[in-house]
């Protein structure tokens, strides 16, 4: 199963780096920018969220959510969320339930490095999957589709 564009996003309720339960439904009427990473505290990976972090209020101004998924646990997120200062929710997949939904497993089962842009009516309208991981899309080729849903 893989999620594509046009499809309806698969709904989850996950645990964050917070403690608190994140799922896709509380953000409802706005959109999400769904951001599935390998692992906390790697090279490529810190530097995407960071990247994201840095340039948050260009999400914000577009009123959209940035949510990232890996498949560490609460404790590896809270350190590398602190350890960082991310404004975002890191969530735990622990399972891989949700990137199994999502299609962003490898042949080895192993998370790909993927982003998804999810509508305000719950519609995927963006999807990238990285084939090898060494690079991530940048800022402004997300704030771009996400500037196209608002027209």
């Amino acid at each position: 199963m893989s999620t594509s564009i046009g499809d309806a996003a698969p709904s989850f309720t996950l645990s964050s780096a917070s403690g608190e339960q994140v799922s896709l439904a509380q953000f409802a009427g706005r959109p999400v920018v769904l951001v599935f990473y390998p692992g906390d505290d790697t090279p490529v990976c810190t530097r995407q969220l960071n990247t994201y972090n840095d340039d948050l209020s260009q999400f914000e101004a577009l009123n959209a959510q940035v949510l990232a998924i890996s498949a560490q646990s609460v404790e590896s997120h809270q350190k590398f969320s602190t350890k960082h200062g991310f404004r975002f929710p890191l969530l735990a997949d622990t399972d891989k339930a949700v990137a199994g939904a999502y299609g962003t497993l490898g042949p080895l089962g192993f998370p790909r490095r993927t982003v998804f842009i999810i509508d305000g009516q719950g519609v995927v309208r963006y999807a990238h999957r990285a084939i090898a991981g060494l690079t991530f899309r940048p800022v402004s080729e997300l704030v771009d589709v996400l500037a196209s849903l608002s027209r």
